[in-house]
């Protein structure tokens, strides 16, 4: 019976010692550059994207851009303004994609040769340190995946392409990415309270009569109508008014002119002008030009025109072109909306033989 008995201790004190060890080496393991060699193929994600702190997207065409967070906003490496949502749908990519699956074996050199040529890099950077790389090559088969490549501090450069997704969405990954600024830059022209402006003046080339200037001094307003004082005024229209400077954005960067299309806009007649002054003393101005399409067509006063009707030019005070849209505009240029004008003086549409 004793003999039985220190047997069993014998195995037991075994037991426990081979569990010992193979924890050892389950933790060695996972120290050792923190994954195994299969794991290393697709560990893109990062849980804590609090501690990205820097990306940086290169094209096919090795165009870069860069981004970088400031406590918590994101901004281009000059600190200049970007669109956050961009960034966030970025890191909920980071955060979230997973492996979706191998490759055939006898593709894969095949596409380590075009992802050599034809990938777009993305280097992401954790508290001011360089953490993984990114290659994002073509869309899988079914169009809910990519094939990517990774590089990480960790574990080096990966040998070997795989499938990669983004839980819980069906698309490929390749559309959060992109290095053109224009689709970054942030697209406000005015996010103004009330309180910060102190003159609003815009011209009309087209109909003089409607140019208007309103100044605000303290809680009290003056309208003027081409140079002439309204007699009577309604604060609260106002007010009014001077809350639409709140949020002002333009439409779109502009994809479709040329450098020399540009300059030709530029040294056009514009239809309108705005001026904004701050109550801090910055001016903003603006200036209007219309958009030309190839079909024409009579216009408001019986012009044949071929003015794009929703949308125009607006020149920045940077001096790049942007398009906007007249529904955004209107409610800022047209002052007849909020104010007693003497309409009398407005040009009158004329009635055309066209229905």
């Amino acid at each position: 019976m004793q003999i039985f008995s220190m047997k069993k201790t014998i195995t037991l004190v075994f037991a426990v010692a081979l569990v010992g060890a193979l924890s050892y080496w389950a933790y060695n393991l996972i120290q050792n550059k923190g994954t195994s060699v299969e794991t290393s193929l697709f560990d893109f994600a990062i849980a804590d994207t609090a501690s990205v702190d820097k990306i940086i997207i290169t094209d096919l065409n090795s165009n870069s851009f860069e981004i970088k967070r400031e406590g918590n906003t994101w901004t281009d490496k000059d600190g200049g303004c970007i669109i956050q949502e961009n960034a966030q749908n970025i890191l909920y990519v980071i955060k979230n994609i997973e492996f979706k699956g191998y490759l055939p074996e006898k593709s894969i050199q095949q596409t380590i040769n075009r992802m050599s040529a034809m990938a777009m890099k993305v280097d992401i950077f954790q508290n001011g340190n360089w953490s993984k790389s990114w290659y994002i090559g073509t869309a899988s088969q079914d169009h809910y995946g990519q094939i990517m490549l990774l590089d990480s501090d960790e574990s080096g450069k990966s040998d070997q392409p795989v499938l990669m997704k983004v839980k819980g969405l069906n698309g490929i990954i390749e559309p959060n990415f992109y290095s053109d600024p224009r689709k970054w830059r942030c697209t406000n022209i005015f996010a103004l309270s009330v309180d910060k402006i102190k003159r609003v003046e815009i011209n009309n080339y087209r109909d003089p009569e409607r140019s208007f200037s309103i100044d605000k001094n303290g809680s009290s307003f003056t309208v003027m109508q081409r140079g002439k004082r309204l007699p009577t005024l309604d604060t609260i229209k106002a007010y009014r008014y001077l809350q639409g400077f709140k949020k002002v954005n333009y439409y779109l960067p502009n994809y479709v002119l040329s450098e020399k299309q540009v300059d030709s806009v530029i040294q056009s007649k514009p239809f309108g002008s705005m001026k904004l002054t701050e109550a801090n003393g910055k001016s903003t101005f603006l200036k209007f030009f219309p958009i030309l399409g190839e079909e024409s067509f009579d216009g408001e006063y019986g012009e044949v025109t071929n003015m794009d009707l929703n949308n125009f030019w607006c020149l920045l005070p940077g001096k790049e072109l942007v398009k906007c849209q007249f529904f955004v505009f209107d409610p800022l240029t047209r002052g007849d909306i909020y104010f007693p004008f003497d309409e009398s003086k407005f040009k009158k549409p004329t009635a055309t033989a066209n229905p």
